[in-house]
């Protein structure tokens, strides 16, 4: 049995034991020791840490707060930290974290150096020649051609962004790292060039990625290795540019139509990861079947329109209405879903004939029953030419007021009477179905003013009339509205041959000489009137 003293002693020696213990293992530790503690406590302005010695380390809070100023650590986690001194005034070992992690993050960069392994950063900021990188701390410069593979299209959109970089040049002493994420991707590409070259052959699908647009083509990434589908293999259609059936970025399926192992060329193609539609066309869309499509080109005889991928016919601007157009684009526009009718196919010329209105009702079907001889009509003016008005009747039919039709009045030009837009109202003349040709006339709404005629103005009558217009061989005066009479420059005046005393707009007295109401023609004369005039005044 063992006595109190030689308990008490007993326990003195184990007590000291326990102490040079410690000590021996903190002596082994070295300030600039990286060491692992666990946090015990959280004090107004540090973090308690336990590193198994008599006394408890501590680190500047600080150092474990967020961008809010809240502590990103709680008691029990266990952390790493930097043996800076083995004791304060306080006897306290002073500890950091930031130091720590600092050390840390340099052997990282270091180590990239030296075997090529990457280091994640993130991009803070574009400078002249480059980018700085916050390499976990450590801000490092990425030069911009050491970037990517390809030259960046937008430098400012990587901003803000995270990738795997490889150390080029590091200087611990001078705070210098500069860093490269082409030489990454560079191996990354290679890797991918080998296990393509191993698998691809002549014949084979595969996928790829468009990675550039050019007149004559696309190419595309097929993993580590460009091809190029030629303009001519995009698509069984016509295709004016790649752009109008690829993008960049876009994943395609694509075939190896040749690869040359030597110079590495490869060849591929798109329309034929597909049959060629051409082969079924005829019993696929006979003629006169309807089928709805897409408009993809318009040019001046017509529109192209895409019925499935790869297969594109033509609508003449002839068969897009009823009515006349001057151009296709008045009736359609580039992505216009349109219904249409297979007119004719030539699959061995590569050519479908395509109709529109055909689809539609024709409106000349016994236009002549809708609209008898002597018909009114309100239509609006959709054109004005030189000889004429035409003016819309209804969807598909369009009718023509001829210039002498338009009124009884002397016209130049129908845009004297008429603007575009217009709502006018016509009598039908006549209507010829099979030439699609629907005659009006304004002119058979308004009182003929050559009724009539013959009582109202008699040869030898004296009137005044106003001149509207003079020619070579006479003027037209204006005895009333729409009834003109003709002065021959041999009834203009005495040795005035044309007439060049008077002008459009004088009022003249005039004397009338002969009427004809079956031609509507009236003659006139001033050198009969100045004739008498003289004899009057001599008298």
């Amino acid at each position: 049995m063992i006595g109190r003293e030689e308990k008490s002693h007993a326990g003195e020696v184990s007590k000291t034991d326990f102490e040079e213990l410690f000590e021996a293992e903190i002596k082994e530790l070295q300030e600039g020791d990286i060491i692992k503690g666990r946090v015990v406590q959280l004090t107004q302005d540090a973090v308690m840490v336990d590193i198994g010695y008599k006394s408890e380390g501590q680190v500047p809070l600080k150092e474990f707060l967020d961008k809010d100023g809240n502590p990103t650590v709680k008691v029990g986690d266990e952390i790493k930290v930097l043996l800076e001194r083995r004791e304060d005034d306080k006897g306290y070992i002073v500890l950091s974290k930031a130091k720590a992690d600092q050390l840390r993050v340099w052997d990282d960069i270091e180590e990239s150096y030296a075997t090529g392994k990457p280091v994640d950063g993130k991009i803070t900021e574009r400078i002249k020649g480059g980018f700085y990188v916050d390499v976990k701390g450590v801000i490092s410069f990425l030069p911009g051609s050491q970037v990517d593979l390809k030259p960046v299209r937008n430098p400012d959109k990587l901003v803000g962004q995270t990738f795997q970089f490889r150390v080029l040049k590091f200087n611990r002493r001078k705070n210098n790292v500069i860093v490269s994420r082409r030489s990454l991707l560079e191996v990354e590409r290679e890797a991918l060039k080998k296990t393509t070259l191993e698998t691809i052959h002549e014949g084979a699908l595969v996928e790829g990625l468009v990675k550039n647009i050019t007149d004559y083509g696309a190419f595309i990434d097929l993993g580590g290795i460009d091809g190029l589908v030629h303009l001519t293999d995009l698509s069984w259609g016509k295709v004016a540019h790649p752009s109008q059936v690829l993008k960049i970025g876009d994943t395609v399926t694509v075939k190896i139509l040749k690869y040359n192992k030597e110079d590495g060329k490869i060849s591929l193609g798109i329309k034929q990861t597909r049959e060629d539609p051409w082969v079924t066309v005829a019993g696929k869309y006979p003629v006169g079947a309807k089928v709805t499509g897409t408009v993809v080109n318009i040019t001046d005889y017509g529109a192209f329109v895409e019925i499935e991928q790869g297969l594109e016919g033509l609508v003449h601007i002839s068969e897009m209405s009823w009515t006349k157009l001057k151009h296709p684009s008045q009736k359609l526009k580039v992505g216009d879903k349109v219904d249409v009718m297979v007119l004719d196919i030539d699959a061995a010329s590569k050519r479908i004939s395509l109709g529109m209105k055909q689809v539609e009702p024709n409106p000349w079907v016994d236009v002549e029953q809708r609209y008898p001889k002597g018909t009114r009509i309100k239509g609006v003016v959709k054109n004005i030419t030189d000889f004429g008005v035409f003016i819309g009747i209804e969807e598909g039919i369009d009718g023509l007021v001829h210039v002498s039709d338009l009124s009884w009045k002397k016209v130049k030009h129908p845009s004297e009477l008429f603007k575009k837009g217009q709502e006018v109202e016509a009598v039908v003349l006549n209507i010829d179905s099979a030439n699609k040709r629907f005659s009006l006339s304004t002119r058979a709404l308004e009182k003929n003013p050559w009724e009539g005629v013959e009582k109202r103005y008699k040869p030898g009558m004296i009137v005044d009339g106003k001149v509207t217009s003079v020619a070579d061989f006479g003027a037209f005066v204006e005895l009333e509205e729409g009834l003109e009479g003709l002065v021959h420059v041999s009834e203009l005046s005495r040795g005035k041959k044309k007439g060049a005393d008077i002008q459009p707009g004088d009022i003249v007295e005039v004397e009338v000489l002969n009427v004809d109401s079956d031609d509507n023609k009236i003659g006139l004369s001033i050198r009969t009137v100045k004739s008498q005039e003289a004899e009057e005044a001599s008298s």
